[in-house]
């Protein structure tokens, strides 16, 4: 623990970051020799923290060719991660990632280009703005932000150090998705006017928390980085934190939601909505440790009288329109169904147009083992950072689109619904419900422009 604190505080002090808190002042070559030595001068090198459940997304991106990256390092707080991710790369790479514990080493690293951030929720952020403070472009899973005023300050990071920040909303990658929505931008059908957008899963009962000590290999200490500390309860670390309280996550809202609230708002061409009104509770197995709604009906109304719906459900795995998830958008002349497994226009009547099916084996509620689309997108990361391509999800959409399902939970937790500046999402009827803009967070953390 202690080198821990020791390697954070020379990281701050050498970055300029301030003492009153984090301051954001080939032939006959194999593919992997043939990734050793093209373009060196293009070459990124890149850095994976944390190496749960998206692990495998990195894997094909990383390890194509065509890429033209070197992985530096593997990081986690959590030794088995790491010994597992060496030995997944192992079978493709024909050279050996450092493995570190400390975030603050890999980011002070100068050779160092770019950051793959998977890492809990409540660290994306901070994660984010201190890798971009130490010159490094960040690919940042959703959600972006554990709360909304974290959200603004990624958007000022990227304007401060002018460096690359792509949010992992992996749909924006889609070929498909970028062909229809262009299309409904095109007016495929009519006047876009209301999206609904759906998440039903089945998650099962989850164990009531109790103080434990930390599991063999955890540094509990750098896990919680800029949260509150607080002992440490079973079964927290691997996945149950979406669960357990707002410390660490943002229900599935932030979870899963940001993913189908974005391709909605994309389809409307909206920014920030005038009001949110939600209905949520938790339904099921109301002994058990989860402490979040799991079920959530939310409204999102935008100017011009734009509506996006969120239908979400954790723990009924019922589908709609027979799929897991996805989005529905709807049009004065048609209408269009959008998931990650292709589309489908329909003209006013319901009747079909066209269809299209992707192939991609990242369709269903299911993200954690990469695919087509996030091959697509992390490329699309490597080629923004050398100025060939724009990024598709710059960090202010997808700050915008995050924004959405932390309105929706304020309105959850609060019970009320809100009414927002539509120049920003600003919360401007409830005091109450503008406390949760922000977060508290362990002395030392606390981000200041």
């Amino acid at each position: 623990m202690k080198k821990n604190k020791n390697s954070r505080r020379e990281f701050i002090k050498k970055s300029a970051l301030g003492a009153a808190g984090l301051t954001i002042a080939g032939m006959g070559m194999s593919p992997k020799s043939y990734a050793g030595i093209m373009g060196a001068n293009d070459r990124l090198n890149v850095a994976i923290v944390g190496l749960g459940r998206r692990l495998g997304a990195y894997i094909p991106p990383i390890s194509d060719p065509k890429s033209n990256v070197r992985l530096l390092y593997l990081c986690d707080v959590m030794q088995s991660q790491m010994t597992n991710a060496a030995k997944r790369f192992g079978e493709v790479l024909d050279y050996r990632p450092k493995l570190e514990e400390d975030f603050f080493k890999v980011i002070d690293d100068k050779d160092v280009d770019a950051v793959f951030l998977a890492t809990p929720d409540h660290w994306h952020a901070p994660g984010t703005w201190l890798a971009n403070a130490a010159g490094k472009h960040v690919y940042v899973e959703k959600p972006c932000s554990h709360n909304p005023y974290e959200g603004e300050l990624l958007v000022k990071s990227r304007d401060r150090y002018g460096k690359v920040i792509q949010m992992g909303n992996q749909q924006r990658s889609s070929i498909e998705t970028i062909e229809i929505i262009k299309e409904i931008h095109n007016g495929a059908i009519g006047k876009p006017y209301m999206a609904k957008a759906f998440y039903s899963n089945g998650r099962g009962r989850v164990v009531n928390p109790t103080k434990a000590a930390p599991p063999e290999g955890l540094n509990w200490e750098l896990w919680q980085g800029p949260a509150p500390r607080k002992a440490y309860e079973h079964n927290t670390w691997d996945y149950n934190w979406h669960w357990y309280g707002w410390d660490y996550g943002t229900a599935e809202t932030g979870n899963n939601a940001v993913h189908e609230l974005d391709v909605a708002r994309w389809a409307l061409q909206v920014s920030f909505p005038e009001a949110v009104m939600v209905n949520s509770g938790k339904y099921h197995w109301p002994d058990d440790g989860w402490t979040m709604y799991d079920t959530m009906d939310a409204t999102f109304r935008f100017p011009g009288n734009k509506i996006i719906q969120w239908d979400g459900k954790s723990r009924n795995s019922h589908k709609t329109y027979g799929a897991g998830r996805g989005t529905i958008i709807y049009g004065t002349e048609g209408s269009v169904w959008v998931d990650r497994g292709g589309y489908k226009l329909f003209d006013r009547n319901g009747s079909l147009i066209r269809e299209k099916q992707s192939g991609s084996n990242e369709g269903g509620t299911q993200l954690g083992g990469g695919g087509d689309m996030s091959t697509l997108h992390a490329q699309n990361f490597f080629e923004a950072i050398r100025g060939k391509e724009e990024l598709r999800s710059p960090i202010d959409e997808g700050a915008t689109s995050t924004l959405l399902g932390h309105l929706a939970n304020i309105s959850s937790r609060t019970g009320e619904s809100l009414i927002c500046d539509p120049k920003n999402g600003h919360i401007t009827n409830s005091f109450k419900a503008m406390e949760l803009w922000e977060r508290t967070y362990e002395k030392g953390w606390e981000p200041k422009f």
